[in-house]
């Protein structure tokens, strides 16, 4: 009987839909809604061995390919779910601020040394600017080796034309420096806005403060609070993770109703030359890092599972990121490095959406026929290295970005670039993962550095996507 709930049976199910997904577009002759039918008995099968294992994980990936078949089958019932994501992401955004806030004012007024927190810093930002760096190299490595958009020629949809000129006008409206954007104004306005590298200044100038006071009473009344909240807000974040599945299966319907799945015909080799990339990223780069560091690697994959899933479903860092903080703590890590490296690579570690840049850069060159020179290509990485640092926060900040650097190159329409927004959601998902895996992996990296990480038994009690 237990073996009907194991997790060999949960992945074999998972495929056996994955194939008949696959078949029902090579079949002609058995009716889809033959192939439809047995879809859902196998996911009514999964809904079953969820919640049997009582795992939110396994919840979450179920809802994934849930989500997907209704988007499929039940496109206007689809549209209206988006909410569920929508929702979600709100309640997350709602507990972002006062979590790094309590987490970063608990780590540095409790512990304070100045010296090491300007280590922390500056380790943190030599440690983003080589791996980025890895990033940009392999994204033009891999673009140029596949010629993904060699012979190309897609005309864009009419809904991404226009999804691409707000986009641009929304930029335009709004010209940010973004060296004087990391600093606060207002508070209020930054917790407001979710700007969330102007709440980690703010944080870590606070809790200097906070360091200097004193007055012993005032001090730790003040400790003893920020203490409270930060507890307050890891219960609310595991309240809020009840309503993961839901916000999964809504963004993943939603989108799959309004792009469909015949847009990867076309496009399909861009998509694959990202996700290829990406892999070639994590093994090549974060994998050896890991090593080095001498990270518990298969401790720190039961730590990410979630976030990382979360991430990949909902296509939004935002939405990982409390958990992410969460468990890099209960993995070892300390307060202090957790509070500050997760939320500050949010704006200077995406790796993934570093890599993604630079590859669909020479992807849309590819597709209007220029041949860009090695010169061209490094002069390209340098702007980027600059330039994706400014991509957190900002909606729509990759696509903004992407379509400035192709109009830098002579012979490049930039409007070629609005292709790619009919496969954005699909890349969208794999590059915040791996923005995701990459933030976790740096504040456990420099976390270790500073003698500040010692693992914790507690880790043990975290989810992986399933027990084997």
């Amino acid at each position: 009987m237990k073996s009907l709930f194991s997790f060999f049976s949960y992945i074999t199910t998972y495929v056996l839909i994955a194939v008949l997904f696959l078949v029902e577009s090579k079949v002609n002759f058995i009716p889809s809604s033959v192939f439809v039918v047995m879809r859902f008995l196998l996911m009514a099968y999964l809904i079953a061995i969820s919640y049997k294992r009582k795992k939110l994980s396994l919840w979450i990936f179920s809802a994934m390919i849930i989500g997907v078949e209704t988007g499929i089958n039940f496109p206007l019932f689809s549209l209206e779910m988006e909410r569920l994501g929508v929702i979600f992401i709100r309640l997350v955004k709602s507990l972002v601020a006062p979590l790094i806030i309590a987490t970063l004012v608990v780590g540095i007024a409790s512990h304070s040394n100045m010296k090491q927190l300007g280590r922390i810093g500056l380790k943190s930002i030599i440690y983003f600017e080589v791996v980025t760096t890895f990033a940009l190299i392999i994204g033009l490595l891999v673009i140029n080796f596949t010629q993904a958009g060699v012979g190309v020629q897609v005309d864009a949809r009419v809904e991404d034309q226009a999804r691409s000129t707000i986009l641009l006008e929304q930029n335009n409206a709004v010209q940010r420096d973004h060296i004087v954007e990391i600093f606060p104004e207002n508070i209020a306005k930054s917790i407001a806005n979710n700007e969330i590298l102007q709440i980690v200044i703010f944080s870590v100038i606070f809790a200097i403060g906070l360091g200097m006071v004193q007055n012993k009473k005032h001090k730790d009344t003040m400790v003893g609070f920020f203490e409270g909240l930060s507890e307050v807000m890891f219960k609310f974040t595991d309240i809020v993770m009840y309503v993961a599945p839901l916000a999964v299966f809504g963004a993943l319907a939603s989108t799959v109703a309004k792009s469909g799945v015949d847009i990867l015909q076309n496009l399909m080799q861009l998509v694959a030359s990202l996700y290829f990339a990406l892999v070639i990223f994590v093994l090549l780069v974060l994998l050896p890092m890991a090593l080095f560091f001498k990270v518990p690697i298969k401790r720190f994959i039961k730590a990410i599972a979630e976030p990382v899933s979360l991430a990949f479903a909902t296509a939004s860092s935002e939405a990982a990121l409390p958990k992410a903080m969460e468990n890099m703590e209960k993995l070892g890590a300390s307060k202090k490095v957790v509070g500050f490296v997760i939320p500050t690579g949010y704006s200077f570690n995406l790796d993934g959406t570093t890599l993604y840049l630079s590859l669909a850069t020479v992807f849309v060159a590819q597709m209007c026929g220029v041949d860009m020179t090695i010169g061209q290509q490094i002069s390209i990485c340098l702007v980027l290295m600059l330039t994706s640092k400014g991509v957190a926060g900002v909606r729509g900040a990759s696509f903004v970005i992407l379509t400035a650097t192709v109009a830098t190159i002579p012979g490049v329409d930039p409007q070629q670039a609005s292709v790619i927004l009919a496969v954005d959601a699909l890349m969208d998902m794999a590059r915040t993962s791996v923005n995701v895996v990459g933030n976790c992996l740096a504040s456990i990296i420099i976390a270790k550095s500073e003698n500040e990480f010692h693992l914790s038994p507690e880790v043990d009690n975290l989810e992986l996507p399933a027990e084997v």
